[in-house]
């Protein structure tokens, strides 16, 4: 196994490498990765358990009309973090990876990386970060896998505020063809998406018609890949995630205005939504367990400001909570919480329990990383590309 200074040497050699690669290409540049050393143990990849992440992918959004979405990796087994990964394993990609990196997920083998305004699903080899090929589909937003299949949501039409805006959809892509096998319409402007019992649950948000938002989740049935059901839920829903009680949970947005966010529960056993006393508005969640991580970056356009918030939620008993003992405090118990400017992704170890919460800063420079451990110290800070902000773990 290399140590943590050969990868440096060989990162260096490669730079140089491209410098001399870029200076024959008439085509837009292709920037080569920067590798950098963390505080952390190098270690043997056998050391891993096969429940261990090796890994960690991180999307970096950039800022729209830019083209400056970027995948860094976080590499477990040799303390490494390498920002711009997919421009140094895929020079001969023109254009690099695209314009507004909305979701990243790994599939079997494969690594999936949605790109927004690029209109793509970019599908790489997991372990290398190699291009393998893209599927087309128009403003595409989040990606689920199940069967064989991925499910892709999208606002089909174009990237622009639109009272009169078309319905979204949802799209089904055969994995081992990477062909678009069947699409429905749903609600407008669908966002995360979870495939349970036979059924995919899509939550509308119906963003660009604003002030007029969604508020509803479609239901489709996959057997014959049509809505049979939508359901009211909460005002210009976004986030949607399944516990191990098989209940989903939903963020929503407000209307930045007299609506505020929410967090609600949803029990598709009974059709029927939770009621939660004293929820958090949470922006992002992550479930692990029992627990669900949470950060809430709320914007109020009546006091133009961000209201932010974190915390761990206990959803064991279900009934606790909806009375409000579940309810937690922050994960961050150092204090240095007040040195992220704008929290926008996070992601939990489920082996270890390292919290990892991204900070845009101000949308249109670097980002930054932080790793926390369990007990909420912050272990290491690490810069990213722009506005990092969806991240995966890769296994052995």
């Amino acid at each position: 196994m290399y140590g943590k200074y050969n990868i440096l040497i060989g990162a260096i050699g490669y730079w140089l490498l491209a410098i001399g690669l870029l200076s024959c290409r008439t085509d837009e540049v292709t920037y080569p990765s920067e590798y950098e050393v963390l505080p952390m143990e190098s270690r043997e990849l056998s050391s891993f358990a096969s429940n261990e992440p090796i890994g960690m992918y991180l999307l970096n959004e950039g800022n729209m009309g830019s083209n400056k979405a970027t995948i860094d990796y976080l590499d477990f087994c040799n303390g490494i973090y390498i920002r711009n990964i997919y421009g140094e394993r895929n020079p001969n990609v023109v254009k690099e990876l695209g314009d507004v990196g909305n979701d990243i997920q790994i599939y079997g083998n494969r690594l999936y990386a949605v790109i927004n305004c690029s209109h793509k699903v970019e599908v790489m080899d997991a372990r290398t970060c190699r291009r393998i090929g893209q599927v087309d589909i128009p403003n595409c937003r989040y990606i689920n896998f199940y069967d064989g299949k991925a499910y892709v949501s999208s606002y089909v039409g174009p990237v622009s505020i639109d009272p009169n805006a078309q319905l979204g959809a949802v799209f089904e892509i055969d994995t081992a063809t990477l062909q678009i096998t069947r699409k429905v319409t749903v609600g407008y402007q669908p966002e995360e998406l979870v495939v349970y019992n036979e059924h995919i649950y899509v939550v509308n948000s119906g963003g660009y018609r604003a002030p007029d938002y969604d508020s509803t989740m479609s239901v489709i049935s996959l057997k014959d890949f049509r809505q049979v059901q939508k359901i009211p839920v909460c005002l210009n829903p976004h986030r949607l995630r399944k516990d191990q009680y098989n209940q989903l949970w939903i963020t929503s947005r407000g209307d930045y205005k007299d609506v505020q966010p929410q967090l609600i529960c949803f029990s598709p056993a009974t059709n029927s939504q939770l009621s939660i006393a004293n929820a958090p508005a949470a922006s992002e969640m992550v479930i692990v367990g029992d627990s669900m991580y949470y950060y809430g970056s709320h914007w109020n356009e009546q006091t133009m400001s961000n209201t932010i918030t974190y915390g761990v939620l206990n959803i064991k008993d279900s009934l606790s909570f909806r009375e409000g003992v579940g309810v937690g405090s922050s994960f961050i118990t150092d204090g240095t919480e007040k040195n992220i400017k704008i929290p926008y992704g996070i992601q939990v170890n489920p082996y270890n329990g390292d919290i990892y919460v991204t900070d845009a800063k101000n949308y249109v420079s670097s980002g930054q990383l932080h790793c926390y451990s369990r007990e909420g110290k912050r272990k290491w800070s690490v810069r990213t590309g722009d506005i990092p902000a969806h991240m995966c773990f890769i296994y052995r």
